[in-house]
């Protein structure tokens, strides 16, 4: 009788839908969300973008970054990293934070080599660098004719707010969907592609944290946002937005670099003791991620507006 031999599993493909999965997959992902809903409930932008954010920027560049008009290229390139760093932790970013568990799940069963999980991390700046370039460009030519660029402000939705809830909702529903899909609960309509193309996953995900910034209302970003379009440089704008991209995931970078290399393997070999615990951790940060991005940006916008109820901590 002929033996059928496992097929292996390349580990990036594995968070995209190719198992083993949690026996207890639908109580993970219920789990998941109700974390992702009390996370989006007690948020408080104003200590997040203020009290962290702008004190972060103010500190590295010397000055108040809202208040100081950028005076050139060099000062907006600048700006627009620091910037990006400084928004590392506000709900326009948050979700980028999902990412790590797919990557340390990803080195589960891998050798800990410095180069090797440098990787992953590079196929993510080719998603998301792709997409930040692009749309710098688009911001760069047109930028001073989009709903982003207003500045309309009342009581209810203004263009910007609406591009903003559109932008977020299609990052979140995305989100969501590839939490689903790494837990098993629906198929995935694209495992032959993810089995020919296993860095596929890493791509789309950084094209997903590319697209933050097509909705984020952020601030400083809208402060570098507002530079590009008015200045009409395409090479200036493309290389703000790529800088802003690369500022917003050092912090998740260095935390996915710790975990990997300062734990001296431990998180590795409790993933690999029992495989479904990749997918459960990675399945389960999607899903918080997906769910805290649709909910923050788009129920509690409404909320927040009065066109709706959502629970909301003030703090």
């Amino acid at each position: 009788m002929a033996v059928t031999q496992a097929v292996p599993v390349h580990p990036q493909a594995r968070f995209f839908g190719a198992g083993p999965y949690p026996a207890r997959r639908t109580v993970v992902a219920l789990v998941a969300i109700l974390a992702g809903f009390a996370l989006t409930a007690l948020w408080s932008a104003p200590f997040v973008d203020s009290v962290i954010g702008d004190s972060v920027a103010n500190g590295i560049l010397g000055h108040d970054a809202k208040a100081t008009p950028i005076s050139g290229v060099l000062a907006g390139t600048l700006f627009a990293f620091v910037s990006g760093l400084a928004g590392s932790f506000t709900a326009c970013n948050i979700a980028a934070f999902g990412a790590v568990a797919p990557l340390v799940s990803g080195q589960a069963n891998e050798k800990r080599r410095f180069a090797t999980t440098l990787k992953p991390l590079g196929w993510i700046a080719a998603g998301m660098l792709t997409v930040s370039i692009g749309y710098g460009v688009v911001v760069a030519l047109v930028g001073t004719r989009m709903p982003q660029f207003s500045t309309a402000t009342g009581s209810g939705l203004t263009p910007r707010s609406i591009q903003s809830m559109v932008a977020f909702g299609v990052v979140g529903i995305v989100f969501l969907v590839m939490g689903l899909i790494a837990l098993g609960i629906v198929p995935n309509p694209f495992a032959g592609f993810v089995a020919r193309h296993p860095v596929a996953p890493l791509v789309l995900m950084g094209a997903l944290i590319g697209g933050f910034l097509i909705g984020r209302p952020y601030p400083l970003f809208r402060v570098m946002f507002r530079s590009a379009a008015e200045q009409h440089n395409v090479v200036y704008g493309a290389a703000a937005f790529a800088l802003q991209s690369l500022g917003n995931i050092v912090v998740m970078a260095v935390l996915f670099l710790l975990l990997t290399h300062a734990t001296g393997g431990r998180v590795q070999r409790w993933l690999a003791a029992k495989p479904a615990r990749v997918a459960t951790v990675t399945g389960a940060a999607l899903l918080v991620g997906g769910t805290f991005t649709v909910l923050y940006w788009d129920i509690r916008v409404l909320g927040r507006l009065g066109i709706i109820w959502f629970p909301m901590v003030s703090w």
